[in-house]
């Protein structure tokens, strides 16, 4: 199946280059461009596209405003932010606003795909950078040094536990890696379940926190 992507960024060069690096991945499809919030709310509503690879910080409509827009009226397109900037606050604004993926513009074309593929399939996807920081926020670890041995991979971060007492010790855990940007074949290999077992806590956790998508589950987590 083709993903229809749009490409929204105030610079002409970037998204031109991007148009062309995107162009040559054969199940991707660049149905159209866009300069700013306000033309990539009118291109969603033109072309309807499966994924709006976002910048954040644009003149007029900005990034995280058209994102919010698009994610409350058109609940079937996936936003992936890719932008210069990764730190703390753009990215849980982006987030809050509805991202489903959050990349900086360090990636290249195959991870930029990769993550093009995930976010149209439902699932959050991160570059490790922003990823590291999302630990560091969820878990209370500083960015840098050495995180806290963790021996039993039962026991998600006690801030997990204490802010979401509804879930459970193994759910809470899910949701940590969910935030981390894990897949469900990620996590199952990780916390060694099954990946049926692994969308059954997702469903759970996901009915709990009253959310619909990962990346809703992520932003709850950061709030």
């Amino acid at each position: 199946m083709t993903i229809r992507v749009l490409v929204v960024d105030d610079q002409a060069i970037v998204r031109d280059g991007l148009v062309t690096v995107l162009s040559m991945v054969p199940d991707l499809e660049v149905v159209g461009e866009a300069a700013d919030g306000a033309e990539a709310l009118a291109a969603v509503e033109r072309w309807s596209p499966d994924v709006v690879l976002m910048d954040l910080r644009m003149p007029g409509v900005d990034g995280p405003t058209a994102t919010a827009r698009i994610t409350a009226e058109h609940p079937d397109v996936a936003v992936l932010v890719l932008t210069t900037f990764a730190d703390d606050e753009s990215i849980t604004t982006a987030l809050r606003a509805g991202a489903r993926g959050y990349l900086t513009k360090d990636a290249g074309r195959v991870e930029i795909a990769t993550a093009i593929r995930a976010v149209a399939s439902g699932q959050s996807t991160f570059d490790a950078a922003v990823g590291a920081r999302l630990v560091a926020q969820l878990t209370g670890t500083p960015l840098t040094g050495t995180p806290p041995t963790r021996t039993d991979v039962s026991t998600p971060p006690a801030s997990l536990r204490e802010r979401f007492p509804e879930l459970t010790p193994r759910e809470a855990d899910v949701l940590e890696r969910i935030a981390d940007g894990r897949t469900n074949p990620e996590i199952a290999a990780e916390l060694f379940l099954t990946v049926p077992t692994v969308k059954s806590y997702v469903n759970q956790l996901f009915q709990k926190l009253g959310v619909r998508t990962r990346a809703e589950a992520v932003a709850l987590a950061l709030r």
